[in-house]
């Protein structure tokens, strides 16, 4: 463990995080001279997300005693990201990742198998700052990468559940994880345990059998979560609370990386709802968030800082009132 004093946050995630080696020029990473060292992992991205928005945030993950764990814990002190229930493996390889870049988008090159994280297990989890914190924050990586892991995640849940802590769910659906049956019966599962639900439109179709946004919503609501927040892209989201369904529009921007935006967006969704804002607000805020991560290039580097967010949300909101789409 480090020797960080464990103070309460009222948002506690938990997950893989790993640094990141993003191609300093397009082309097929075998091509690749000369890369920019980032960092990812869609729960770190979350954390510091809800900490640059001035969310209490802490971070429940396993990392090396190698340089790269050295690299991350340094990061989530820098952001302000409590680093109490990050556990140093002796001997252990943090995972690492390289991003390419070509016609298709982007390519994803992972080295993550045994990882730390991977070795997650219930124990792992601070059942006591679970029980502090105002929302949980869980997602379907970190159910993916081990059964280990996958038991940690569930366990947390309960303890929420017991102690009133809400939940947040983000399935962030990755294939090549796990298989599509087993990813279903598990996510789902999820569903029926968190009060708030994060998906983005291809994920709510594949689990629903729904097209329409509207439809997708119905069903996933009929899971079991109070509020729906269904990510639609460049289209917004749809926030369903009880049931009242509102669009949020999305925010223009001119994006060049799309790497870490639903993080951001998740993560930002939860400072402001802690905060004491409504779903439908606080998805303002962070479909902000989200645009503006897209402007730069990594996960975590462009993530906006709360006074940026605020600015731009002002500003849009000007806009509209004046009748004019937003910039």
């Amino acid at each position: 463990m480090t020797h960080e004093h464990a103070t309460p946050a009222d948002i506690v995630t938990l997950g893989e995080p790993m640094l990141e080696f993003n191609a300093d020029a397009d082309g097929a990473l075998e091509n690749a001279e000369s890369f920019a060292v980032g960092y990812g992992g869609d729960t770190s991205n979350f954390a510091i997300a809800a900490a640059r928005s001035r969310g209490r945030t802490a971070y429940v993950s396993r990392v090396g005693d190698d340089a790269f764990g050295t690299v991350l814990t340094r990061l989530w002190q820098r952001e302000g990201v409590g680093t109490a229930h990050v556990t140093r493996e002796p001997g252990g390889r943090t995972g690492i990742y390289f991003i390419a870049r070509g016609p298709a988008g982007h390519g994803f090159t992972y080295y993550r198998a045994d990882s730390p994280a991977s070795r997650l297990t219930p124990a792992d989890v601070p059942e006591s700052a679970v029980a502090q914190a105002r929302l949980l924050h869980v997602t379907g990586i970190t159910q993916a990468i081990s059964t280990s892991a996958c038991d940690a995640a569930f366990h947390a849940m309960s303890v929420a559940r017991a102690h009133s802590t809400l939940i947040s769910y983000d399935p962030n659906h990755r294939p090549a994880l796990w298989s599509e049956d087993r990813a279903r019966a598990i996510i789902l599962r999820s569903l029926e345990l968190c009060d708030i639900a994060l998906p983005n439109i291809d994920e709510g179709r594949m689990l629903t059998g729904e097209e329409s946004p509207e439809a997708v919503v119905r069903a996933l609501r009929a899971r079991g979560p109070r509020v729906v927040v269904l990510k639609l892209g460049e289209e917004g989201a749809l926030v369903a609370d009880g049931d009242d369904l509102t669009h949020v529009p999305a925010h223009r921007v001119t994006a060049v990386d799309a790497s870490g935006a639903g993080d951001t967006f998740d993560g930002a969704f939860a400072a402001r709802l802690v905060e004491g804002e409504s779903p439908v607000e606080a998805a303002r805020y962070a479909a902000v968030a989200a645009a503006l991560t897209t402007t730069g290039h990594g996960a975590v580097r462009p993530i906006p800082h709360r006074a940026d967010v605020l600015r731009h949300l002002i500003d849009a909101e000007d806009e509209l009132s004046r009748g004019k789409a937003p910039a």
